[in-house]
């Protein structure tokens, strides 16, 4: 799993998507898969309760469990429910590509995620860190960043400065607030000012950037964790790692799941999604 990327990869999204979308959305979005899932991964303790799923990366991303939640049809469903209840194209559309970024930014560690679920079980992943999460949160976060998820967050943080552009002032009240009214209802109810709103929008970056370096710190420094540089590292922690899938049954399991996304998606788009969508269309609520 990524810990500062999903933060950091919103302000890219909503950069490059060509039509109005909800910065607020994209950013749920980027987090809705972990919302419900991350916390028991990790283990609740309630007293002398403690709440924890026997295999912990098969709750977070697989089948049965709660994988379902890294899949691109979750990300097609969470957008029509969105179209269906609030009426809201800027946040459907947000809340879809957000969705999926996470999903496809999770493939990178060695557990991965079920991209094509339900039409596949198949789990696609790079390896290119250890999924550790079983080892609680602050053993997951030292096997992280004392591996190439260091380098995966350093990539996105690199990014998202030299589109520094989506940070400025401007773009803010230019691009974002014009593409969502949930701005402006925060200004109205809450009574904030411009330069409040201004620092919201850009907090989650800050905290994206802090939690690198911040837990980088507290890794390498404090705990003297040794780095590891090697795909799938680090060498050090108890990862999960997945039987590889034959070739063969590989392309098998993506046909049918990419088939089935598809013509689950254009089925869904034609008996539901295009009327959702129009009747979302201001002109259309006037």
């Amino acid at each position: 799993m990524s810990w500062a990327a999903h933060e950091l990869e919103s302000y890219l999204l909503h950069r490059h998507v060509k039509t109005k979308a909800s910065f607020l959305a994209i950013l749920t979005g980027c987090l809705a898969p972990d919302m419900l899932t991350k916390l028991p991964v990790y283990g609740i303790e309630l007293g002398n309760l403690v709440i924890r799923p026997d295999d912990p990366w098969e709750y977070h991303r697989g089948w049965p469990g709660a994988g379902f939640t890294h899949s691109l049809m979750f990300a097609v469903v969470l957008g029509l429910l969105t179209l269906w209840v609030f009426r809201s194209r800027e946040w459907a559309l947000g809340l879809f590509v957000g969705t999926s970024a996470h999903v496809l930014t999770d493939v990178f560690d060695s557990v991965g995620t079920m991209l094509f679920f339900p039409f596949t079980t198949q789990q696609y992943s790079t390896g290119m860190w250890a999924y550790a999460a079983q080892a609680g949160r602050y053993g997951d976060a030292a096997a992280y960043y004392g591996s190439l998820g260091l380098v995966w967050d350093l990539f996105w943080l690199t990014l998202a400065l030299l589109g520094f552009k989506a940070l400025r002032a401007r773009y803010f009240f230019d691009e974002v607030v014009t593409s969502d009214p949930a701005w402006g209802w925060l200004r109205r109810r809450l009574h904030l000012s411009d330069r409040v709103l201004l620092a919201l929008y850009r907090a989650y970056f800050v905290y994206g950037a802090c939690r690198i370096f911040g837990w980088s710190i507290w890794v390498h420094l404090v705990e003297g964790a040794p780095m590891d540089w090697t795909w799938g590292g680090p060498y050090w922690v108890d990862k999960v790692t997945l039987a590889p899938t034959p070739l063969p049954e590989l392309a098998a399991n993506t046909a049918v799941g990419m088939a089935g996304f598809v013509a689950a998606g254009w089925l869904l788009w034609l008996l539901v999604g295009r009327r959702l969508w129009e009747a979302a269309d201001p002109e259309h609520r006037r």
